[in-house]
């Protein structure tokens, strides 16, 4: 049974003995888990099986971007895995996204997993933006690629919940908004420059809440993620 959550548990560990003590206080029922470049890169498939046998859905977070060849190889490959979710950055391409979007659908209807697509890295602020020569502004460049993944099959995309409300406008629900940046502790968000807590994030119609260090780094992670799940969703 697939959770129904709307909690996506970010896990960056250096240790697999570290990553094992947290997932072992968590119920598969109650959450997601994403894997990132870093563990998958020092782990490799294997432990993304291992969660998928102990009935976690994972989330993997690689971020393809690549020629389209490359990257519809990779989506199916991730796909094999039995994961639940993968992305891809928008900023690839439209060749890019229809190829990782038929290669996903040449799959069982079972094995696909959702695709997603990164808008703008929520490291990154107007500035930034500026200094890779984009013009338009932050929340205008993000709904930009939503609106090219949209038009390539995508089932949603990655983007601050700063930018939530604006996507939600323009998009009917069953195009996922999946949200990094959640912290409980706003003033505490060391790498990320466009967050907000998850109440904010959930009224700006984010769909998916993806948090790190507030449930990784508690006493008791199983009862932080009770109350993040116990938050009323509009």
């Amino acid at each position: 049974m697939r959770s129904d959550s709307k909690i996506i548990i970010a896990l960056d560990f250096s240790s697999l003995t570290d990553a094992r003590r947290l997932v072992d206080q968590l119920n598969p029922l109650d959450c997601h888990l994403k894997i990132g470049k870093n563990m998958f890169t020092q782990f490799g498939p294997d432990f993304v099986r291992e969660l998928i046998q102990k009935k976690f859905s994972v989330f993997l977070d690689l971020k393809f971007h690549d020629i389209p060849k490359t990257v519809s190889e990779a989506c199916v490959s991730a796909a094999q895995l039995g994961i639940w979710m993968l992305d891809v950055h928008v900023s690839g391409g439209r060749a890019m996204l229809l190829a990782a979007r038929q290669a996903i659908d040449t799959l069982p209807e079972n094995k696909r997993p959702l695709l997603i697509g990164i808008t703008v890295l929520t490291s990154l602020d107007q500035n930034d933006l500026i200094e890779l020569n984009m013009s338009l502004p932050l929340d205008q460049a993000v709904l930009k690629l939503a609106l090219l993944a949209k038009d390539c099959g995508l089932d949603g995309v990655v983007c601050s919940a700063m930018e939530a409300s604006i996507l939600r406008e323009k998009f009917e629900k069953d195009f996922l908004l999946i949200t990094p940046g959640i912290t409980l502790e706003p003033k505490n968000n060391w790498d990320q420059k466009r967050s907000l807590t998850p109440e904010i994030a959930f009224l700006n119609g984010a769909d998916y809440l993806v948090i790190g260090r507030s449930i990784v780094n508690a006493g008791n992670p199983a009862e932080v993620l009770k109350k993040l799940n116990a938050i009323k969703i509009q």
